[in-house]
Order: structure tokens, then C-alpha cells, then sequence
């Protein structure tokens, strides 16, 4: 592309970008890239719209995303500035905790990057069962990398069936993250096709109960996918409760990019708050009306101060939220 390139366009669309290279890029670091939205009758070059995204060099990555065919000139420039705002958010610190918020019920909390106050979880008071409790005792604390590096915490628990959980997650606008980047390629091209945004990017695997996760659930706005996001991933427990599947789960938010401390690459940046996250995913299932029952349990040994296998830090109340599906 150079410093710049005019295309037209004859129908409705979606503008990706990445980089045109291997699928292992030879170098890192990031493109600014600036979008002019002309109108069909407007004279050539003289732009009616324009926005900035920044976004990390990585091969076939479905970066930056103009939409044509569902939004209007003013709807793009919006939403791709508020994507450059998360990630700069994230970047260089600016509202980059979970603050919980002084005038709201305990569970209220602001995440980092989009501003977006986290409802109050209605929590039981009543304790858990001592067999559910004797199991959570004994989950490992934090789930580790390929390298058997510790990274992010076990910060949550769901009790149902798979199809339960696929059912509640799908209702409260969960996407299934896809498993590699070819797949991700293809899922691209695919909903591109069908006028659809694409909100399901791999995410990195992680290993917990000596396995990766059985599945990686995602949130987030079609713009701001690469730079911010809500997700998590969830494993399969090796024991179940009154004859229910439990699975065990680590949420984060990521806010940006950093510097990967194992290699020096790019890798994506967390609110180091995970309570926030780990509060957001109850509440996304408690509003989609999926929910029986939430608890926090706080198990023996609990993390609340650690880094994750990239480097990045984060801290927490230690508490694991229990969510029992309908």
C-alpha cells in the first residue's frame, strides 16, 4: 500500500488490514493507519470522514475494520475513535484499574478501556456445600503456558452442562473464540461475506489440569477486537457436584499491547483489576437471565497480588465467583 492508495468501491463492504507477508511475520511493532470516507459523488481525494486506528503487525490479522455496508460515514469515525481511545487507555495507564465505585453497591466496578460500570451481582449469602467447597479447595490457584509458566488466576467457576453453558454464554452474547489464525482467516472471509462482523479471534492457549482449555469465550465491538476485549477461557473439572459438570474458568479484559517479557513480541496488555472481569462475566449471564445462583467463595492460599506468563501484572480480592446455571 505504501503511504497511501485510493480504491472504489461499487458495493457494500468490509475494509480489512494486515500485514501482506508470511504467517510468521519477520519483524513486530505497529501501522497508524488514517481511513477518508468519500462519498460516491464527491470529488476524488476530497474526504468527508476520517478516522485513526493503531494496531499491531501481525500477519493475516483482521485488524482495522471500515464498515460500509451497516454504518454511515459518522457511525465508522465514532466507533473507530473510540477503539483508538481503549487502546490508548490501555497503553499508557489512563483509567487502566478496575475502580470499584463510592456511591454504588458492593460488585459495581468500572472496567478499563470503555468506561462501562459493571451491574451489582446479586449474590447469595447463604454458604456453598462442603463437598462443592472441598473441591474448589483443591483447584489449582492459576493456569499456566506451554512453557509451564504461571500465568492468569482461576477466577470463576460455572455448574451445568455443556449444553448449559454453551446456551447461557450464546444468550449473553459470548462468541466461541476460533482455534488458530487459518481458521480465523476463513471465519473472516466468511462473515465478511455475509455482512457480519468478526468477533471471534484465537486467543493464546493456556493449560490448566494438564490440558488447554477446552473452550475460549470473547466479547467485543467489532472495531476494537485486536486491542480490547472481554474474554475468557474455560476447562472441564476433573470432578463434578450433586451430579452436575462443573467447568472452571480464568478471566481477563485486555486494553492494549505490551511487551512480552519471555520474548520481547507483542503481546496483549490486561487491566491488571481481573476482579472486574471476573464480575463482568457473572453479571453478562445474570442480565441475560441464565442464572440460578452466584456466591463468592474465598479458597485457602488465594492469589491477589501475581503476574501472568507474559509478564504483565494484575491483583485481586482472591475470591472465586460460583454461578450456578438454570
Amino acid at each position: 500500500m505504501g503511504t497511501g492508495k485510493q480504491m472504489r468501491m461499487n458495493t457494500p463492504g468490509h475494509l480489512y488490514f494486515g500485514v501482506n507477508g508470511p504467517a510468521t511475520p519477520p519483524c513486530a511493532g505497529s501501522f497508524s493507519v488514517t481511513v477518508h470516507l468519500v462519498s460516491a459523488g464527491a470529488e476524488s481525494g476530497a474526504a468527508t470522514e476520517a478516522a485513526t486506528a493503531v494496531t499491531p503487525s501481525k500477519a493475516q490479522t483482521p485488524a482495522t475494520k471500515a464498515e460500509t455496508n451497516q454504518a454511515t460515514p459518522q457511525d465508522v469515525k465514532s466507533r473507530l475513535e473510540a477503539a483508538a481511545r481503549v487502546w490508548l487507555a490501555g497503553q499508557f495507564g489512563k483509567n487502566s484499574a478496575t475502580q470499584p465505585s463510592s456511591s454504588a453497591a458492593p460488585g459495581n466496578a468500572v472496567i478499563a478501556g470503555d468506561a462501562t460500570a459493571v451491574p451489582a451481582l446479586k449474590v447469595s449469602d447463604a454458604g456453598l456445600d462442603s463437598a462443592l467447597t472441598k473441591e474448589l479447595d483443591s483447584l489449582p490457584r492459576r493456569v499456566h503456558d506451554h512453557f509451564n509458566n504461571a500465568g492468569d488466576m482461576v477466577n470463576f467457576v460455572i455448574v451445568g452442562s455443556e449444553q448449559q453453558v454453551q446456551t447461557a454464554l450464546s444468550a449473553a452474547e459470548w462468541h466461541i473464540a476460533d482455534r488458530d489464525d487459518k481458521q480465523a482467516v476463513l471465519n473472516a472471509i466468511v462473515q465478511t461475506y455475509g455482512k457480519k462482523d468478526y468477533l471471534a479471534m484465537p486467543m493464546s492457549t493456556l493449560y490448566l489440569f494438564g490440558r488447554p482449555q477446552d473452550f475460549g469465550y470473547e466479547q467485543a465491538e467489532a472495531y476494537s477486537v485486536v486491542a480490547s476485549r472481554h474474554h475468557f477461557r474455560l476447562w472441564k473439572a476433573p470432578f463434578t457436584w450433586d451430579g452436575q459438570t462443573v467447568w472452571v474458568g480464568a478471566g481477563t479484559h485486555d486494553v492494549g499491547f505490551e511487551k512480552d517479557q519471555r520474548n520481547g513480541k507483542v503481546t496483549h496488555k490486561i487491566d491488571p483489576a481481573v476482579d472486574g472481569e471476573r464480575d463482568n462475566i457473572g453479571a453478562s449471564l445474570q442480565k441475560a437471565g441464565k442464572v440460578k445462583g452466584l456466591s463468592y467463595y474465598l479458597p485457602p492460599n488465594p492469589v491477589q497480588e501475581a503476574r501472568n506468563a507474559t509478564g504483565g501484572g494484575y491483583h485481586s480480592d482472591g475470591r472465586l465467583l460460583v454461578i450456578f446455571l438454570q
